[in-house]
């Protein structure tokens, strides 16, 4: 496994994969970013963040492997349905994967996603239109979402 730091509007992002994928992409707040060369397994997916943040990419493209239970993994793929710009609730991922009931276990899953923004689990909300909980933090998630929105507002204050 090689892991490698990437500095962005939001923060420093560390990356984690190998040849076989990407595995994790978090907030890594506290994490000293050196500087240090990219590992050739780590290149695309650092070059297609920087893209992202750069508003010239509104899809990865991308292996991935992320570590889960197969129900995870399941609502990990749902997620990445989610077309850059839009939003569903918690609600009509459980609906997508034939279950409305599972609504507290997709739920689970979508705040245990280890690969944030490639896995877009930003992009779900609350059934009331709410921001509800992101690992990365609210103050991240708005952002995220502003970043992808066709429609762009001028600040009030």
């Amino acid at each position: 496994m090689e892991t490698t730091c990437l500095k962005t509007p939001l923060g420093t992002l560390q990356i984690s994969g190998d040849t076989q994928g990407i595995s994790e992409v978090k907030f890594a707040d506290n994490t000293v970013f050196t500087g240090d060369e990219t590992p050739q397994a780590l290149e695309e997916a650092v070059q297609q963040l920087k893209e992202y943040f750069s508003k010239t990419r509104t899809q990865f493209s991308l292996k991935l492997n992320p570590e889960g239970t197969e129900f995870q993994k399941k609502v990990w793929n749902t997620l990445q349905t989610v077309d850059f710009g839009k939003t569903r609730t918690y609600q009509q991922i459980a609906n997508t994967l034939g279950d409305p009931k599972v609504i507290r276990a997709a739920a689970s899953a979508n705040g245990r996603n280890p690969i944030a923004i490639i896995i877009p689990c930003h992009r779900i909300i609350g059934s009331d239109g709410s921001l509800t909980g992101y690992a990365g933090g609210l103050d991240r998630k708005k952002w995220l979402l502003e970043h992808e929105s066709p429609i762009k507002q001028g600040k009030l204050f």
